[in-house]
């Protein structure tokens, strides 16, 4: 596979970045201590390199009706300015990916997928579109996206946003975007997120990638701003309590094992889409396994793929863990059998052999205060 590289690597470079290959990326892991760029994004700011998210175009009369069939959402029910959380699945159930649908009008639509499903995304959707009245269109490849997440994300935008515009960003509402300039750059800022904080997202083409990363960096410097990689990026969303694709989602989990059945429009949606019926059946059969929450009550912390025990039997396993920076105790997502899923069963986690004790708890593990 080529190594594929965003507008912002030699920018990376320059801050002595340590790379990690993602979804065929190369991409910042850490620039110095990943702990403190998590603490960083807890207490202050950190600026992320997105752009190896993928950015997925779809036009025309039918866009809303196309987006219903294709998803498993009700996306035509979003109103202009916001944005919503989906699946893509295939005729089986399984979760081809999770991503963002951005509605920009009757006849405009952003699908935002992750980076290493980005084409398989892009390429299901024009797949998909064969009987519609739409356009889909790949514009990934020319589209960077720089994220500012923490406490203090609001105040660096308000210094490169003329007071003017200023409301467009105070009044901006989780799930929602606006366009807008930003250090003179003309900008998609949405409000989504993935850490558990505050934070925004800026849409930027290429070209403009390094000016705007260089603009946020100097206006966030007096309130503690830090680059941050993808080490960090993983702990805050499992603190999060937020599911990762390869980890929590797959085309071997339904909708409804990950506790995202709310997500799936089974009721509120008419006529076909892709994955309805083996939805539907999945729906009705009840899960074997669901997705939880765990909190060590030791100090050593599970990784994915690790066995989770009870009574020395195996009744599920880890997909996503490590210890908690912000809350001092290991924390995981683990799919579990469903007899043992409840709130406050003692569970184990078999680290290379030895059991050590958690216990299922209410997600997210870390909830920031308003």
């Amino acid at each position: 596979m080529t190594e594929k590289y965003t507008a912002l690597y030699e920018e990376h470079k320059k801050l002595g970045a340590s790379f990690t290959d993602f979804g065929g990326w190369q991409m910042p892991l850490k620039y110095s201590s990943e702990l403190a760029e998590h603490h960083a994004v807890r207490k202050a700011a950190g600026l992320f390199d997105l752009s190896h998210m993928g950015e997925v175009w779809v036009t025309g009369p039918a866009a809303g009706a196309f987006l219903d069939y294709a998803l498993v959402g009700k996306l035509s029910a979003i109103a202009d300015g916001k944005a919503k959380y989906s699946l893509i699945c295939n005729a089986d159930g399984g979760i081809i990916d999770d991503l963002i649908v951005y509605r920009f009008g009757d006849e405009k639509y952003l699908v935002v997928p992750n980076a290493g499903n980005a084409p398989t995304v892009a390429a299901a959707l024009a797949e998909r579109a064969a009987d519609f009245d739409v356009k889909v269109e790949d514009a990934s490849a020319e589209t960077s996206l720089i994220a500012v997440q923490g406490p203090k994300a609001e105040a660096i935008l308000l210094k490169l946003t003329d007071e003017a515009q200023h409301a467009l960003v105070t009044d901006l509402k989780y799930y929602a975007f606006n366009e807008l300039t930003v250090a003179g750059h003309n900008v998609i800022l949405a409000r989504t997120g993935y850490t558990g904080e505050d934070g925004f997202e800026l849409f930027v083409p290429n070209d403009g990638a390094a000016s705007l990363w260089a603009s946020v960096a100097e206006a966030g410097e007096e309130f503690g701003i830090i680059p941050c990689g993808l080490a960090s990026r993983d702990s805050l969303r499992l603190e999060a309590g937020m599911p990762l694709y390869g980890n929590e989602l797959s085309l071997e989990r339904s909708p409804f094992d990950a506790g995202l059945g709310p997500v799936v429009a089974l009721k509120s949606k008419e006529g076909d889409f892709v994955g309805r019926s083996a939805l539907e059946a999945s729906k009705a059969e009840g899960s074997k396994r669901k997705l939880v929450g765990l909190k060590g009550l030791g100090r050593r912390a599970g990784r994915g793929g690790y066995p989770v025990l009870k009574d020395g039997n195996v009744v599920g396993e880890v997909t996503s863990g490590q210890p908690s920076p912000t809350l001092g105790y290991p924390v995981a997502l683990a799919y579990v059998d469903i007899e043992h899923a409840e709130l406050g069963t003692a569970l184990d986690v078999d680290l290379r052999g030895k059991a050590e004790p958690f216990e299922v708890i209410a997600l997210p593990f870390y909830k920031r205060q308003k």
